[in-house]
């Protein structure tokens, strides 16, 4: 058997080999796919593939139109979108070979480990994966039993992991049937141990026990719910992007009985992501500002007080200002300091923009080993946790 397996890593070396050059390569620049941002495969509606560099290298400066060059069907660069299956492909055969396909892949820890140490961050594990998790959308904690709540596309949408990874629980079917969810945007968990979904097929808010229990769904008072956190008093504050609002939910999870939803703050554009500090009640907001251009065009952070006043805010282009790349937030969370923590998809990493007294003041966290951070949360000893929709899985950067 010994003798026989430098073979069969040598057939699976050549095979892998063969399959960049056929597959894994852009046949515009031909430079090879990878998980990176510049040379990720990326669909254009006419059904061809490109990276990401040639779209926008391809794409006019001005109305960022352009023409495929194998068909010559125009499109916007707006209307390109991963390419998953190709990224999913990338991530297989990096597992099955052990090598890296790409200068974006990575297998190893090293890349995650590097860290600022500014916040007492250093990497520890990661778990999930293609096929444990499918195109995760949103993390939340249960602090009271240390169990991290993944909202992902696959057969059962929820599913609740120890933070050692293994699968404690999962629930939610995608149906039609009341306790259903099609499409989960965002999770989070109550204090008394509630798992709150906003699921976009039906547009509505659904309140699950751990077991999967349905509690509470809630329909009629929203457009389209988005994201979504707790706060200090166990209500829920969630973000409506079609109605430009922040609303706050008021619920007995446990008798399954709704209060009151109030709408508390309107006029945003396009909220999204939303996070509340579980020491001060501050809220924090993504906008994702409507712009005729790429995608990736712009976002703003928006900081309010317990009461609703604006307290900062800071856009992309402002950002920029004291941050070598243009910023895409994808998600926000606080610390147990009160520090505000972006994830940033575009660039791969993760920024402290300090606390909202001093915001903003931008610390890279994490800048490295990253392919496409989503969504952020935080266990009760302040360890990061970071769901990286990239690659499918869950790194824990623990508090030194």
């Amino acid at each position: 058997m010994s003798a026989r397996a430098p073979d069969r890593m040598q057939i699976m070396t050549e095979l892998v080999n063969e399959t960049e050059v056929s597959l894994l390569e852009c046949k515009v620049c031909f430079e090879k796919y990878s998980q990176k941002k510049k040379h990720r495969p990326r669909n254009l509606p006419c059904g061809h593939v490109m990276c990401l560099e040639c779209v926008f290298s391809l794409a006019h400066p001005r109305n960022f139109r352009l023409e495929c060059p194998f068909c010559r069907r125009a499109c916007k660069s707006s209307e390109t979108s991963d390419c998953l299956p190709l990224l999913h492909l990338i991530e297989i055969l990096s597992r099955a070979t052990n090598i890296p396909l790409a200068s974006g892949t990575t297998t190893g820890t090293g890349d995650e480990a590097a860290v600022s140490a500014s916040l007492g961050l250093t990497f520890n594990l990661s778990f999930g994966g293609w096929g444990t998790l499918i195109n995760p959308t949103g993390i939340a904690m249960c602090r009271g039993s240390d169990c991290v709540v993944v909202a992902h596309d696959g057969k059962k949408r929820i599913k609740l992991f120890g933070l050692s990874g293994s699968c404690i629980q999962q629930f939610g079917e995608r149906g039609d049937a009341g306790n259903d969810i099609k499409y989960p945007l965002d999770v989070t968990v109550t204090l008394d141990g509630h798992v709150v979904v906003t699921d976009s097929g039906d547009r509505s808010v659904k309140v699950f026990d751990f077991n999967g229990r349905g509690k509470l769904i809630i329909r009629e008072s929203f457009c389209l719910p988005w994201g979504l956190d707790t706060t200090p008093e166990n209500e829920i504050i969630l973000s409506d992007p079609e109605a430009g609002a922040l609303s706050r939910l008021t619920a007995n999870f446990k008798k399954g009985e709704l209060k009151k939803v109030q709408k508390i703050q309107s006029n945003l554009c396009n909220p999204r992501e939303v996070a509340v500090s579980q020491t001060s009640g501050i809220i924090a907001v993504i906008e994702h500002l409507i712009a005729k251009g790429p995608n990736y065009s712009s976002t703003r952070v928006k900081i309010f007080s317990a009461d609703m006043k604006l307290i900062g805010q800071m856009d992309s282009f402002g950002l920029n200002l004291v941050f070598p790349s243009k910023i895409y937030a994808t998600d926000l969370a606080f610390d147990r300091e009160g520090n505000i923590i972006v994830a940033d998809a575009y660039n791969q990493v993760v920024l402290c923009l300090g606390k909202p007294e001093e915001f903003p003041v931008l610390r890279p966290i994490i800048t490295q080993g990253l392919s496409y951070p989503v969504a952020l949360t935080y266990t009760a000893n302040n360890s990061l946790i970071v769901l990286d929709s990239g690659d499918h899985s869950i790194k824990v950067y623990t508090a030194s």
